[in-house]
């Protein structure tokens, strides 16, 4: 297929996927289209949950694998939408609706990339396609829950909105559930030992302290203390706990569980982490897809967001068409341009790792 042929492709998939509810959870339906589109395509593909994925016909066990990886999965219309946002409507070279940019666009570029690629028998690599779900909610039932299905994979590109920029580095996310126990007691008399009073200093150290090591293209690790409570309602009650929970965002500097000793090295209350899933990205700049992005006037940055290249346990690189300003907001877009240029950016970077 010439490249004027997926264009046209990808957008009609985009249309019907738009056209299409995906929530988080339900995305049972998009999965179901993608799958009747490569059905009609003569792609032979599989299917766990609402996870599709398909391999290059002439695929080879004996060469590396390139994962080809977005989602179909939306967040919920916010609510200060003035369209339908189930209508894929093109306006002005906008085409509307809502996982329009985030990330219909890049999930049907990568396909139309896959498309362009899937007959070739001179390839150096294989090209695997993902098209997964749960990814706006960091879901166990997405991409985490296929990767033990497929070969090992030496390098992926994850279609997230990046005005097909490379985002060579990414920010992991750890979320930290602390306890500060303390005695109850009257609040009238000198009694008990009150937990609020004990978690302070902790409070403060979270507030205060900076990692030493600083990435060049992610800054330092960002600690915010979000929430706190008490089980005690009670006004004239001292309590005897005290919890709150921590965001922590995590560089290529750190492991996670670096971080971790860290801070259990320096407070005093009970802390665990909720998960461990969502680590930092890191790709190098001597990577033969960054070369060849820098050498046709790409630029590298390190994303402050999150997706599934925190999920997926190989060098990746986020790009994709599209611009992450707009994911989530109301009358939510992408341009038809975008998709054009996105579909020529991947073809044209994997042609030059060849």
């Amino acid at each position: 297929m010439w490249n004027e042929k997926l264009y046209d492709v990808a957008v009609a998939l985009l249309k019907q996927m738009i056209a299409t509810p995906s929530l988080s959870r339900e995305e049972a339906d998009t999965a179901q289209l993608i799958s009747e589109f490569l059905t009609a395509m003569d792609i032979p593909h599989e299917r766990h949950l609402n996870n599709i994925w398909a391999y290059n016909k002439h695929y080879d066990p004996a060469k590396p694998n390139i994962l080809l990886n977005s989602h179909h999965d939306t967040v919920k219309p916010n609510p200060q939408y003035t369209r339908d946002p189930f209508s894929p409507d093109v306006e002005d070279g906008k085409l509307y609706g809502l996982g329009s940019n985030d990330a219909g666009g890049c999930l049907v570029s990568l396909i139309a990339t896959f498309l362009h690629f899937y007959q070739r028998t001179d390839l150096n690599y294989n090209i695997i396609l993902s098209a997964t779900a749960e990814e706006e909610i960091s879901g166990q039932n997405g991409v985490e829950s296929i990767l033990s299905k497929l070969p090992a994979i030496e390098f992926a590109i994850v279609g997230e909105p990046t005005l097909t920029q490379l985002a060579i580095a990414e920010k992991g996310l750890m979320v930290l559930d602390c306890t500060s126990t303390g005695k109850a007691g009257h609040a009238a008399r000198e009694e008990g030992e009150n937990a609020l009073y004990k978690a302070l200093p902790d409070l403060n150290w979270f507030k205060d302290y900076r990692f030493p090591k600083v990435s060049p293209t992610l800054g330092p690790v960002k600690m915010s203390v979000t929430v706190i409570n008490t089980s005690n309602k009670a006004h004239n009650v001292v309590p005897a706990d005290c919890t709150f929970v921590v965001d922590v965002r995590a560089t290529d500097q750190y492991t996670l569980e670096e971080i971790l000793e860290t801070i259990k090295a320096n407070v005093s209350c009970e802390v665990k982490p909720r998960s461990m899933r969502m680590r930092p990205s890191f790709i190098p700049m001597d990577h033969p897809f960054v070369q060849a992005g820098l050498a046709v006037g790409k630029t590298c940055y390190g994303s402050p967001t999150t997706s599934d290249q925190a999920l997926i346990p190989a060098t990746s690189v986020k790009m994709g068409p599209g611009d992450s300003a707009r994911s989530h907001t109301a009358d939510e877009f992408i341009y038809l341009h975008e998709i054009k240029e996105g579909i020529d950016s991947y073809i044209r970077l994997l042609e030059m790792i060849q």
